[in-house]
């Protein structure tokens, strides 16, 4: 046996204390699904790649369900461009020709969620890769977006190409592969009624994920360190009621609004809470489900 340097006093208290401190969280959410919405700086940085591949084996491992859906707008911006391709954004949306949409999937259902896989197999875990196109797993439909200037004739719509929404969402592959101990990591690419391929925004997908799978949790990772008050404090324990008032006096504006809206539609759908935490801490995840303090932004239930 390998001789092991002991541990000083003071830092063997600080992990007992930690283990002790998961041990009820642990122990509440065994058995239940969490669904994770994995984007941002947390995707493109080694370390951070590593630290959530880590954080979502462990929680398989203790006996919670986490079911992975990934986003990739940077890794396709940065394609299109190695192609000769200009990206053209409408209301945040990526306008997505027929051309530009083989990339998306190609990024997305290939390189991207491989990648995902292939980081939490490394690490111990049993994860395989989905599309929404795989078992039948999203039906999409075509976002059609009409201008909002009351000049421009109402009947002229704005073309986004393969951007859709989802229109239902079948959970059959999915509870196929929680229930035989897999981590399912979901491109969300959806497929229409005419067998056409959408491009859908992760957060919409996770959302309603999380509403058809009844999940405990919907964890949004972000950019920034959560919802954040007019002095820059982060703010957590909130409910709909109070998102709405943050919206109304703009302290909640941009791009945290669809994930706001996101959030506040998975909980009205059934999901007990959502969490917007910040990406680019590693182990952020761990932080925020097995600590008290947790280090995001907390909607609609307990901890």
């Amino acid at each position: 046996m390998e001789s092991q340097k002991p541990l000083s006093e003071r830092y063997a208290d600080q992990i007992a204390h930690v283990l002790i401190e998961a041990l009820p969280y642990i122990r509440r959410f065994r058995g239940k699904t969490l669904v994770i919405k994995y984007g941002g700086n947390a995707m493109v940085d080694d370390a951070l790649k590593h630290s959530f591949a880590r954080d979502v084996v462990l929680l398989k491992l203790v006996g919670i369900n986490p079911v992975v859906v990934h986003g990739g707008g940077p890794q396709i911006g940065h394609l299109l461009e190695r192609l000769g391709k200009t990206s053209r954004f409408v209301a945040g949306m990526r306008v997505t020709d027929r051309e530009t949409m083989d990339v998306v999937e190609m990024v997305l259902g290939g390189l991207v969620n491989k990648e995902i896989v292939n980081l939490l197999n490394q690490h111990g875990g049993h994860a395989v890769g989905l599309t929404g196109k795989d078992g039948g797993l999203i039906r999409a439909r075509k976002i059609v977006l009409k201008p909002r200037d009351p000049a421009v004739d109402a009947s002229e719509i704005i073309d986004l190409g393969h951007v859709g929404e989802v229109e239902s969402i079948d959970p059959a592959v999915v509870d196929m592969l929680v229930h035989g101990d897999f981590i399912p990591v979901i491109a969300p690419i959806g497929v229409g009624e005419d067998g056409v391929s959408y491009n859908i925004n992760a957060d919409l997908v996770a959302g309603k994920l999380a509403q058809v799978l009844q999940a405990e949790k919907l964890i949004l990772l972000t950019n920034t360190r959560g919802v954040l008050g007019k002095d820059g404090e982060l703010l957590t324990g909130l409910t709909a009621a109070e998102v709405e008032k943050l919206i109304a006096d703009g302290t909640i504006s941009g791009g945290m609004i669809p994930k706001i809206r996101c959030a506040l539609d998975a909980i009205a759908g059934g999901v007990r809470s959502v969490h917007i935490i910040d990406g680019r801490i590693e182990h952020a995840v761990l932080l925020e489900l097995f600590t008290d303090r947790g280090i995001g932004t907390l909607l609609g239930g307990k901890a």
